[in-house]
């Protein structure tokens, strides 16, 4: 008996012992190998996405133009002059209209996709090609269908208005993307469309990763299945969800290809990404075009930390 005990002593003395010096070299070793092998991705890093992010700060202060080489540093006269970017109804309407694209077009893909997640992982001898049939519309590009779109709703040769009519759903052809009151709908209509498999994959992806166990209890015991998906599936697959919900949502607000080649640069659904190629490219306005391609940066930046906060704070809490 009391070797056993001298044993279990020595054995928890040493699990309480602090970690060998040679331990914490070898640690130290890694983190310098770590970082090393790391240097050349963050030079390359540096040079392909900080340079021109750098000038494009620095062009924001300045009055430069495209058509002429000199330029003037002004200051915050980009951002708060008179003529200022925060003084334009223009851009605040393209933040507005960025704002409700990206809301709307990601709660309809959220919904959407986890309804279609669910149908999928359900068992069945189809399941392979339903999902193959799925990724479809997100494996098309994204210009190519929204011109393929732009022809169907066409007002005089779209298929969408010619099945309307002979329907007896619409009395008169409709302009879906050039009628104020239709356009920023029906462009949010089709990103929904294209996009909404990306979200049914991550939503599936987490789905996959639900214990079976849990659920078989579930149905064992004889518990509802709303009330099994509202107590179980949801509470698993919710950090999955927000993941996607993030990425879907940073990608909505630097929308850009699907409005600009169904709409180019109507007032109605102008994006705040095409509002900075109009400034560029069209008025060529460089250093007014950079302050607002720095202001959408700064934006997205702080709801990606913002976002990252919230994952962090609802893991901690669930921990």
């Amino acid at each position: 008996m009391e070797l056993k005990l001298r044993s279990r002593t020595s054995v928890d003395a040493g699990a309480a012992a602090p970690p060998a010096p040679g331990s914490r070299g070898l640690a130290r070793q890694r983190r310098r190998w770590a970082v090393w092998m790391l240097a050349p991705l963050l030079v390359t890093l540096a040079g392909v996405a900080g340079w021109p992010l750098v000038r494009t700060i620095w062009l924001s202060f300045t009055d430069a133009r495209l058509a002429e080489p000199t330029r003037r540093f002004v200051g915050l006269e980009n951002y708060v002059g008179e003529y200022g970017l925060w003084a334009d109804p223009d851009w605040w309407s393209a933040v507005g209209n960025t704002l409700v694209f990206a809301v709307t077009s990601v709660t309809l893909e959220t919904l959407l996709g986890l309804g279609i997640a669910l149908l999928i992982n359900q068992p069945s001898r189809i399941r392979l090609l339903l999902r193959t049939a799925m990724l479809v519309p997100w494996a098309v590009p994204t210009v190519v269908s929204a011109k393929m779109w732009s022809w169907m709703l066409h007002d005089q040769f779209g298929v969408v208005n010619h099945y309307l009519l002979a329907a007896g759903l619409i009395s008169a052809p409709l302009a879906f993307t050039a009628d104020p009151s239709l356009s920023l709908a029906t462009v949010v209509a089709v990103d929904v469309w294209k996009t909404t498999p990306f979200m049914a994959l991550l939503i599936l992806a987490a789905l996959q990763m639900v214990p079976g166990d849990c659920l078989e209890a579930a149905r064992v015991d004889g518990v509802p299945r709303f009330a099994t998906f509202r107590r179980i599936t949801l509470p698993l697959i919710l950090p999955g969800v927000m993941v996607a919900v993030v990425f879907r949502m940073l990608d909505a607000l630097r929308v850009f290809d699907v409005i600009y080649v169904m709409t180019s640069n109507s007032r109605d659904t102008r994006s705040m990404s095409v509002f900075v190629r109009e400034q560029l490219i069209d008025f060529q306005q460089v250093g007014y075009g950079s302050a607002a391609a720095t202001t959408l940066f700064f934006i997205i930046a702080l709801l990606t930390i913002g976002a990252m906060a919230l994952m962090r704070r609802h893991e901690r809490r669930t921990q």
